[in-house]
């Protein structure tokens, strides 16, 4: 049976502001035009509608394994285009990405990275978040920008496997951003 997760998020910025952390990121940075790959949605799905106000004219490919989360985003989408437009959610259980059918990403969001992958997921052979992260890496141009969020309750898990892909020579570590930690494909 695949992995899902019953549950979902509301946007509550002083508990998990890392989508508002992110836009905030993009802007500084006139990151435009950009292919964007977004881990865990959000039921809020606060990223898409900043983009849908904004000419910054990137593009966000969303993952949840939330059923509430997938359901607000069909919502959004069909009550607004623009939203449809510029942002695209896949339900899936993360660790079983087929990079056949993955497009280029010039910034990758790994922001729940080490919350989900147990047991569960092991049972019918997805990859580990290491491998997850590596398959990111291969779908990122040199130079492309990954981040990871230092507040997440796996933190740790996180940090290990950048940490690892940093002393690889893979990632080069740029100055953090509020509660994200930012990288470079090396």
């Amino acid at each position: 049976m695949l992995h899902f997760w019953d549950a979902s998020w509301p946007l509550i910025v002083d508990k998990c502001p890392c989508d508002v952390h992110f836009v905030e990121w993009l802007e500084q940075e006139r990151i435009a035009g950009a292919a964007i790959f977004h881990f865990g949605t959000g039921e809020h799905h606060v990223i898409a509608k900043r983009l849908a106000e904004t000419n910054s004219d990137n593009r966000l490919y969303g993952v949840t394994a939330s059923k509430n989360e997938y359901q607000t985003y069909i919502d959004l989408a069909v009550a607004d285009p623009e939203v449809a437009r510029r942002y695209n959610v896949v339900f899936c259980d993360i660790y079983l990405l087929d990079r056949k059918l993955l497009p280029v990403f010039d910034v990758v969001t790994l922001f729940h990275l080490g919350e989900f992958w147990n047991e569960k997921n092991a049972a019918y052979g997805a990859m580990t978040d290491r491998q997850l992260t590596e398959l990111m890496l291969d779908r990122m141009p040199k130079g492309g920008k990954l981040l990871v969020y230092t507040g997440s309750y796996a933190f740790d898990k996180a940090e290990a496997v950048v940490d690892a892909l940093e002393a690889a020579g893979r990632l080069i570590r740029e100055p953090d951003f509020k509660t994200l930690r930012v990288y470079r494909k090396a």
